[in-house]
């Protein structure tokens, strides 16, 4: 699921080489580049304006930032990196590789875009976020942010209450099922094909998760707009307000291939993301990557932290680039 945020003014290219180049203009990338700008870094975000919760209407969970519409928090955080003298670009990155270096050894990386315009940088942080990939059932994809969540942090409080139905992706549902007992006593898990042991059917009984083992056909629209409940394949109509599932999630990699950076998939066929270290480093050499391009589970605030904990480290680095190169220009 990707949603394209409407267009912003975007900053010019000037041609020439910036210390750090930012893709992706989310939490984790803004945070990042405010951080190297304060530090009086050049520093470009290139922002292709898909943020995974363009859908929403509200972030929650990041203390006094908790309702904040997603689209506000980004508009502040452009206009807070331009005014330490970041550059914040709209546009799409088709590639990105490793350049010839400077003769005193210092890295360098070419950053194209789909419009033909490049951008030559001394270090990278990638931010480029995730995709959700949703259960093919019809109607659904209609619903996501809405009365499709998945998140019992982000979305848990305003359905709380309401007729909930889980819809099983693999064994991570189970416990995303325990979650959102929590939120509601009228809760049923739709198994989906998946498998469910007597052990785990025990203890939803315990907790009064009702078990449909049914298969959903579709999800029916209310007259509001809003999901009326689901069709088995049965025929029967099980009427639900909200439904929550365990999406597959995957680090956003377009573009990218020419750094070749490692990829990780987690377990329970959860998703894929880009393998990191200590403060997002990474095994190319000056390539770092925060947010949920290698922390699928992480929500705005934790996102936002490892933007800034990726971008000291990167400032540490050139520093320490900057003063070899003073050094050998003294020998």
């Amino acid at each position: 699921m990707s949603v394209r945020t409407s267009a912003y003014a975007s900053d010019a290219l000037t041609g020439e080489t910036v210390d750090v180049v930012v893709i992706g203009g989310g939490a984790a990338g803004l945070n990042g580049a405010l951080m190297l700008a304060r530090s009086r870094r050049s520093v470009i975000v290139i922002d292709s304006g898909t943020p995974r919760n363009a859908p929403a209407d509200a972030m929650h969970g990041f203390i006094v930032l908790d309702g904040t519409p997603p689209t506000e928090l980004l508009k502040r955080g452009r206009e807070q990196v331009r005014q330490y003298g970041g550059r914040v670009v709209f546009g799409d990155v088709t590639s990105a590789e490793p350049a010839a270096p400077t003769l005193d050894g210092d890295l360098r990386f070419e950053v194209g875009l789909a419009d033909g315009r490049t951008v030559t940088a001394r270090r990278v942080l990638v931010a480029t976020g995730l995709r959700d990939v949703l259960p093919n059932v019809p109607g659904l994809a209609e619903h996501w942010g809405h009365g499709v969540v998945h998140c019992p942090y982000c979305h848990g409080w305003e359905v709380r209450d309401e007729p909930i139905g889980v819809l099983a992706t693999g064994p991570a549902s189970i416990h995303h099922a325990l979650l959102f007992r929590q939120l509601t006593d009228d809760l049923i898990y739709f198994t989906q094909g998946t498998d469910l042991d007597d052990d785990t059917r025990a203890r939803f009984a315990a907790r009064d998760i009702r078990i449909i083992d049914t298969p959903i056909q579709e999800v029916v629209t209310s007259e509001d707009s809003g999901i009326a409940g689901v069709r088995l394949t049965d025929g029967t109509v099980v009427a639900r307000r909200v439904l929550a599932v365990a999406t597959r999630m995957r680090a956003r990699t377009e573009g990218l291939n020419g750094l070749k950076l490692p990829m990780e998939d987690l377990p329970d066929n959860m998703g894929s993301r880009f393998a990191s270290g200590t403060a997002g480093t990474t095994e190319v050499p000056g390539v770092w990557v925060a947010g949920n391009a290698t922390d699928l589970t992480a929500q705005v605030g934790t996102s936002a932290a490892a933007g800034a904990l990726a971008g000291a480290h990167i400032n540490a680095h050139l520093t320490t680039a900057d003063t070899n190169t003073a050094l050998k220009a003294t020998a």
